[in-house]
């Protein structure tokens, strides 16, 4: 018999909370900036470690089943702190479509100083070729992507990465470590905005990058000291707090979205409906093959002009048009205008991002009130 807790035991009893002397039950907040030299935990300055961070770091650890995991102040610090451990000249191969932010970042932050980017679709079979041929640097993938929730199959180009010793990295955050586990196939660092599902409250920033490698490991505590980017104690405290819930919550806002992803499919006003683990996603074969879920984003197309779709994202009572996902309560989004506002137009045209296309982030309402509002919000208006 298996003496190893489980997932929902594992997040919830993190460990050590450093209050050995009190009892409590909760972690307590560290907000101290620096620490007595010579303390048996070895802290100094919280810029290079913190009681919070290392709490979270543990428990984000073995969620993903991971030998090592830093935590940083938000999922674009913990972008920073891997791309900063590259040189002038190098490639990075890109999936094509990546959170807005990210694509930002790299076009027109790390370009500044050098770094190559080159932009390829990893859901095309001879994408991998590319990765025997160009010798890049290091090759940077999401999956599901942002918005379009394209899947790509991690197990096959981080395979083909490994033979040309090209450390993959994934950004897991639309999937987290319950329903893909990055490492597991073959990546060599596995990055989440714990801002989003991990937290889960919309109330904390957060990110982390976790691997099995040593040497990539201390590069990350190196980045986060070097480059002041760690988290505040208490918004590690939050994110602590949030991920004990995790389980419950993904359970929920997957079995909304799929059956949202159901609904919506049907609508004469609908193009088509992205939701990873629908018989019509592009993918649907690999989603389910990697993915223990189809995740808890619903992206949709309609024919409407970007007025025509504001009106509508307005429309919604459950639904707040916001940025941001991964949250208990549902959000719609523009990301032609939102979350991929900083992407050429002409690269938006040609990935698909456009005035009619909204990405729902669903969360643990009952259904049935959010398929009432999705209802209203798409009859015919004036």
């Amino acid at each position: 018999m298996s003496t190893e807790p489980g997932l929902n035991t594992r997040v919830i009893h993190h460990g050590e909370s450093f209050a050995s002397q009190t009892g409590t039950v909760m972690p307590p907040i560290f907000p101290s900036s620096t620490f007595a030299h010579g303390n048996t935990e070895g802290f100094d300055y919280t810029r290079s470690g913190n009681p919070n961070f290392r709490i979270l770091d543990r428990v984000l650890a073995s969620l993903e089943e991971a030998a090592h995991a830093t935590v940083f102040a938000s999922g674009v610090s913990a972008i920073t702190a891997v791309v900063s451990q590259l040189q002038q000249g190098d490639l990075v191969l890109c999936e094509e479509n990546l959170y807005g932010c990210t694509v930002r970042l790299f076009e027109q932050v790390f370009a500044k100083f050098g770094l190559r980017t080159q932009w390829v679709d990893f859901t095309k079979p001879d994408a991998v070729e590319l990765i025997e041929r160009s010798n890049p640097a290091m090759v940077w993938l999401e999956s599901p992507t942002n918005p379009l929730l394209k899947v790509i199959d991690l197990k096959a180009v981080c395979s083909v990465a490994r033979e040309h010793k090209v450390p993959v990295v994934v950004d897991n955050t639309f999937a987290t470590a319950l329903v893909q586990r990055p490492l597991q196939l073959g990546a060599t660092l596995s990055l989440t905005s714990t801002t989003k599902y991990i937290n889960g409250h919309s109330d904390a920033l957060g990110g982390v990058v976790c691997t099995n490698d040593p040497e990539w490991q201390q590069k990350m505590v190196f980045s986060q000291k070097a480059l002041g980017l760690q988290p505040s104690p208490f918004d590690c405290w939050l994110i602590t707090r949030g991920i004990k819930t995790l389980p419950l919550r993904l359970k929920q806002q997957m079995a909304n979205a799929a059956a949202l992803a159901d609904l919506l499919a049907l609508h004469p006003s609908v193009n088509w409906v992205r939701y990873p683990h629908r018989h019509d996603h592009p993918q649907h074969t690999v989603a389910k093959q990697q993915m223990a879920g189809g995740g808890a984003i619903v992206t949709v197309s309609f024919n409407t002009t970007q007025e025509q779709t504001y009106a509508l994202c307005k429309r919604l009572r459950w639904f707040t048009m916001a940025e941001s996902l991964g949250g208990i309560e549902s959000l719609i989004c523009h990301p032609a205008t939102m979350t991929h506002a900083a992407v050429a137009e002409n690269v938006k045209r040609k990935l698909g991002i456009d005035d009619g296309l909204v990405r729902l982030s669903v969360g643990c309402e009952d259904l049935a009130d959010l398929q009432a509002d999705l209802q209203q919000a798409l009859e015919p208006h004036p």
